[in-house]
């Protein structure tokens, strides 16, 4: 199997022979459990008609192979679709019977403000992150979701859409796109961060770093959107989690920029992320 053979399996199809079912059908979208962690409400979704996935609580999404990669988590794509060939030869054929919803926007009565709400600001100080300096980037987002109110951190990019997190979910207000912060000055390095809390631990975890401007991806997968705001700086820094996805957009970088991508991942080796440095140094 081959990895166009492998894209022609239906998204359902596959997680059906994995044991996984639909919840509820909504518009051109299905909604499942997720097949990653317990839950209680749905939070994993299948476009039907562009076959591609999104699990909201993981923060992550793509096709076939990319699902596949985080069932058997590897990013091996030889064992991928041997995986995927195995399972193809007892699959059968899924017929959507769930419940139909009439679709409707994931975020109602959305409203964006000033951070301010007491709640958010204690979660970002159990994370040590500085309030005031989150506060100058970060906004607060209010709506509704499934006819109960929520409110969350929310932190732009350069398409108008936000990164939205609370103590108990993350998510995003679309489009998602990637965060560029310039500090004005022409330094010539940018440091790369994963997502936002990572970018607010940065400078409190080494206050003694030259500054540079910054870029969140807000997924790895944001990457190619990337390359051409990291193009003009001659050095550039990573700060990405120290696990497989990490590592592998640090190699996509510097296949492409060469010795200019420098990692800084050891200066925190043994913590999964900056902030978990920041919080347990603190």
């Amino acid at each position: 199997m081959n990895i166009q053979e492998a894209k022609k399996i239906r998204l359902v199809d596959f997680l059906g022979g994995l044991g996984h079912h639909p919840v509820i059908q909504r518009g051109n979208s299905v909604w499942y459990k997720s097949p990653f962690r317990m839950e209680k409400e749905a939070s994993f979704k299948i476009d039907l008609r562009k076959e591609l996935w999104y699990d909201f609580g993981l923060g992550k999404g793509g096709d076939i192979i990319t699902l596949a990669k985080e069932i058997y988590r590897t990013d091996d794509i030889s064992h991928v679709l041997r995986c995927i060939e195995d399972k193809r030869a007892v699959l059968k054929p899924v017929t959507i019977s769930c419940p139909v919803e009439e679709a409707a926007p994931a975020f109602q009565e959305l409203k964006i403000r000033p951070l301010a709400n007491r709640i958010l600001l204690a979660y970002l100080k159990e994370r040590c992150i500085d309030v005031e300096t989150a506060g100058k980037i970060c906004r607060e987002a209010s709506f509704k979701r499934n006819g109960k109110n929520y409110f969350a951190i929310a932190f732009p990019n350069i398409s108008g859409g936000y990164e939205i997190r609370n103590r108990f979910f993350k998510a995003c207000i679309s489009p998602k796109d990637i965060t560029c912060i310039t500090n004005g000055q022409e330094t010539g390095r940018c440091y790369v961060f994963e997502g936002f809390m990572d970018f607010l631990s940065f400078e409190p975890a080494f206050p003694l770093w030259t500054k540079g401007d910054c870029l969140v991806l807000n997924s790895v997968s944001n990457l190619p959107k990337a390359f051409s705001f990291l193009s003009r700086y001659d050095d550039i820094y990573s700060c990405l989690d120290n696990d497989a996805a990490g590592n592998n957009t640090v190699m996509a970088m510097r296949e492409k920029y060469g010795g200019r991508v420098h990692d800084l991942s050891q200066e925190y080796a043994g913590y999964k992320d900056l902030n978990e440095y920041l919080c347990r140094k603190r």
